[in-house]
């Protein structure tokens, strides 16, 4: 997420696409300025600049099914909020804003200015100060090309009053082909998930700024010895070597090995927030979806199986590089942790958990939920 990340899916990279779909937008007020300890050490101007001429077309398609999957997409998102806060017990009375259908350099915009609203930097803000962040926004550019043939949608709580839902249409097309599944299902299906993320930040205000914060904490610069970085990534090593679980795994783990307690905590909270609105989206989605998406099962089928799939290997070190294993393990052990909570306690009982920071779950009891259940519902 730039926030909570959201959905994800390998989309569509061998078509040479011709029309990809326009951009539906959503105005709201501006974030109101905020400055963390990563502000400025990123150009997100430029990132955006560099990852829209980097990004890859989508898939070929018609104007007129462009169009079509554009309106479809926002009638989908509209249609899901029923559903979705009936099952989930999220009832906040609160306005259902439109969502924004996006094509691929849309998202990158659009994710681009999140950041920037994030950690502090405005995308127009002036060049003052921005030198040393050209080449990192000429990286996270590269990087957002990569990551946005791959998103199918992504709710921002950081950009306007009530945050926004984007749903990337060419991405959506692709895997709906690929998959060979009825499109008007898939969409809406996609839509179940999405949508979930936005009644949880809706029902749960202080969400964005609890993940603020511990952005906050991890961008903190700091002038720690090399030499102290090492010694934890070697101890992480061993720890590894004798069993001991890891919270992230991957290069995600080696990287939470060389912080320090502060921003190790905070890259933990971050991450067990990411697996609980993963994992809680993902419920969600599957206890609405057969009321509403005749083919769910056969959809979650052919969408799971391709989760699997391990794609060639610049795809797979680039996956890893950027997370996105550790992201479908997000999923997986996020929807265990819901479903035996649920189906320990109940709904109404479990939403318990958006209650406050203290509530979430912690790294020993997402793969125990009922170590969580023990501690927040006694």
């Amino acid at each position: 997420m730039t926030g909570p990340e959201h959905h994800s899916a390998d989309a569509d990279r061998a078509g040479n696409g011709v029309a990809q779909t326009g951009e539906v937008l959503l105005t709201g007020e501006p974030a109101p300025e905020h400055r963390s300890g990563l502000a400025g050490s990123v150009d997100w101007a430029l990132a955006a600049r560099t990852g829209a001429a980097l990004v890859p077309a989508g898939p070929r398609t018609t104007r007129q099914a462009a169009e079509q999957a554009v309106l479809e997409l926002a009638a989908a998102s509209v249609r899901a909020e029923g559903p979705v806060r009936e099952v989930s017990g999220l009832i906040d009375g609160s306005v259902v804003p439109d969502a924004r259908i996006v094509d691929r350099p849309g998202w990158i915009r659009a994710a681009a200015d999140s950041m920037a609203q994030l950690t502090g930097t405005g995308v127009d803000a002036g060049a003052k100060g921005k030198l040393l962040g050209k080449p990192a926004g000429v990286q996270a550019g590269a990087m957002l090309a990569f990551l946005s043939t791959a998103i199918l949608g992504q709710y921002d709580p950081f950009s306007g009053p009530d945050g926004t839902l984007l749903l990337v249409a060419p991405n959506i097309m692709a895997v709906e082909r690929a998959l060979g599944v009825p499109p008007s299902d898939f969409r809406l299906w996609v839509c179940l998930h999405e949508v979930t993320h936005r009644v949880q930040f809706s029902s749960a205000p202080w969400l964005a700024e609890y993940m603020r914060e511990n952005v906050e904490v991890l961008g903190a610069a700091g002038d720690e010895p090399i030499a102290d970085m090492l010694e934890r990534l070697l101890e992480a090593v061993r720890e590894r070597r004798r069993g001991v679980e890891d919270p992230a795994g991957g290069v995600i783990g080696l990287l939470r090995a060389t912080q320090a307690e502060p921003q190790r905590q905070a890259l933990d909270n971050l991450l067990m927030l990411g697996t609980l609105l993963e994992g809680h989206a993902d419920h969600v989605m599957d206890a609405v979806g057969p009321a509403v998406v005749p083919s769910v099962a056969r959809i979650r089928a052919a969408f799971d199986q391709r989760r699997k799939r391990p794609g060639n290997p610049l795809q797979r070190l680039l996956r890893a590089l950027l997370g996105m294993d550790a992201k479908v393990q997000q999923y997986v052990r996020g929807k265990a942790f819901v479903d035996e909570a649920v189906n320990t306690v109940g709904m109404e009982r479990f939403n318990a958990v958006w209650t406050n920071p203290e509530t979430l779950p912690r790294t020993d009891e997402i793969s125990d939920p009922q170590r969580w259940v023990t501690r927040v519902l006694g």
